[in-house]
């Protein structure tokens, strides 16, 4: 069953086509990812659909249910949750006190924000769950700016998932980071996703992580979908690698230049 539809999705700032006219359908349990040059249009789309952004026209349907102009907080409420390409933490608190505030966010606990003295048992069982699903249970009381990158750009994937949504998007969660620490921050972020049944999509830009964990692969370009399918589609079409590398023919995704 689809767990998103958006319908003609409009999202437009002057005369620029952020989102044009996109129908997009995400089932259940897929693991998206969703690709272009800078400009076409992707995080724009993730904004819409998470609140963010407005929309100028068109719907969103979420779990069967018309979210077009729902509130930030009643969409994450309803299972929608996201990361950023830029990581939004708490600098100055500990990788465990900004997990324990997205659980108390969740479960409207808490007012300010700030206030951590009186944690209840539940919240620091679940804040350390977390903690350890993403490797991070080592790095409990260090403050986040005192992170790697890697572990704050994991850091901030598990705010996201502290949310316990159903449908989580993620904003470039390879960027700025070792060729060599990608592929542990994907085996993670892959591993608690699917393990827990959430439907991932992600926003990237390195097509080797794209082709090598995604189930379906959505190709943006001037703020609408120019093509979508399996990665070995994807990869094999030669409009999508033109856009995409500026060349096509056999091999294009493969070529080291």
């Amino acid at each position: 069953m689809n767990l998103l539809e958006t319908v003609n999705l409009k999202r437009y700032f002057g005369d620029t086509r952020a989102v044009d006219d996109v129908n997009l359908t995400i089932a259940d349990g897929e693991f998206i990812s969703l690709v272009g040059p800078n400009g076409a249009g992707k995080t724009s789309l993730c904004n819409v659909v998470s609140g963010l952004l407005t929309s100028d026209s068109g719907k969103i349907i979420f779990k069967g249910h018309d979210v077009t102009h729902a509130a930030v907080t009643a969409r994450v409420r309803a299972g929608i949750a996201r990361s950023f390409q830029l990581v939004n933490l708490f600098d100055d608190l500990s990788a465990f006190d900004n997990v324990a505030l997205a659980v108390f966010s969740r479960e409207g606990k808490i007012r300010n924000m700030a206030a951590l003295a009186h944690l209840d048992h539940d919240v620091i069982v679940e804040a350390d769950n977390v903690l350890g699903q993403f490797g991070l249970a080592g790095k409990r009381n260090e403050t986040a700016r005192d992170l790697a990158q890697g572990e704050r750009k994991l850091l901030d994937v598990a705010l996201a998932y502290a949310l316990r949504p159903k449908l989580l998007f993620l904003d470039e969660p390879t960027s700025g980071v070792s060729t060599r620490d990608k592929g542990q921050i994907m085996d993670t972020i892959a591993s608690v996703v699917r393990g827990e049944g959430i439907t991932a999509v992600i926003i990237e830009h390195d097509m080797d992580v794209v082709f090598k964990y995604s189930n379906r692969i959505v190709v943006m370009h001037q703020g609408a979908i120019l093509a979508q399918g399996t990665p070995d589609a994807i990869r094999n079409n030669d409009q999508v690698a033109m856009i995409l590398l500026g060349s096509s023919g056999p091999d294009a995704f493969t070529r080291k230049d």
